[in-house]
């Protein structure tokens, strides 16, 4: 079984982490993080080791994951760089550096995941897009690698030039639909409902019709219609969203969540740097 080791213990890090410790024992899991204290704090919470340098856990884990920020980036790899050697696997959860970036940054001896996880891997019910170079990783790679982020919700794996999209459809996402439970659950308050009782009982509906979807595979318009009768109040009601522009919304805030994705690819990144 590999050695699995953070650097960087964000939100999502520390998602993943509480996951893993399912099912890896606490000896093959380390992190590294930039706040001593926060290191600390994690590893008498949890007893996986707090290790303060880099370097060390970049020498011992066997797969790494990169929590870090984009401007950290070069920083971190150069410090790394000579510790990724062998069949040592990173991966990245940034979304606007490529495969070609962090490897070529650690002299190209490293085999780079690039891993989009969204917020709800916090209570083990995210989504997962993984990219790779699908010859560098055998049978065995694979199956690992699904066991890691099956731990905290489903995986699928891409291409690496639908990362972006991704972003749109699941890590930006998440933050639609947590606008859409707020939205709805304070019609229930203005309706005579308690916030906490509105809250309890969208979030189920938004539960409720998401798990409807991936188990039925019903298209998400056929299980709306079936609904909607004739001048009743669903179909009123949807009516009134059209005509406001629900849909258009929710694509036009997509549309800009892939256009600010774009403009952090790696050339502009790098063109950035030279002009400095």
């Amino acid at each position: 079984m590999s050695k699995i080791g953070f650097i960087g213990m964000g939100n999502m890090g520390r998602s993943i982490l509480n996951s893993l410790m399912d099912i890896y024992p606490k000896e093959d899991l380390m992190f590294s993080c930039l706040h001593p204290e926060r290191g600390r704090y994690i590893s008498e919470k949890t007893g996986v080791r707090f290790m303060p340098s880099n370097i060390d856990v970049a020498k011992e884990a066997d797969i790494i994951f990169l929590g870090i920020r984009k401007k950290d980036f070069d920083e971190v790899l150069d410090e790394i760089n000579y510790e990724v050697v062998g069949r040592k696997i990173v991966i990245t959860m940034a979304p606007a550096v490529s495969i070609s970036y962090v490897s070529k940054q650690l002299g190209g001896f490293a085999r780079v995941v690039r891993a989009l996880p969204n917020s709800p891997a916090r209570v083990r019910t995210g989504m997962t897009g993984l990219a790779y170079d699908r010859y560098q990783f055998s049978g065995e790679d694979v199956a690992e690698l699904r066991k890691i982020f099956d731990s905290f919700g489903r995986t699928i794996l891409v291409d690496e030039n639908l990362i972006d999209t991704l972003t749109v459809v699941n890590a930006t996402g998440s933050a639609f639909v947590y606008m859409f439970i707020d939205a709805l659950a304070n019609s229930g308050v203005r309706y005579g409902l308690s916030k906490q009782e509105a809250m309890e009982m969208v979030a189920q509906t938004v539960m409720g019709c998401a798990k409807m979807v991936l188990e039925t595979g019903e298209h998400p318009i056929v299980l709306s219609d079936q609904i909607c009768i004739p001048s009743g109040t669903t179909i009123e009601a949807i009516a009134a969203l059209d005509e406001a522009g629900f849909r258009n919304a929710v694509m036009k805030g997509a549309e800009a969540c892939y256009r600010k994705t774009q403009d952090g690819a790696d050339a502009k990144y790098q063109l950035k740097k030279k002009k400095k």
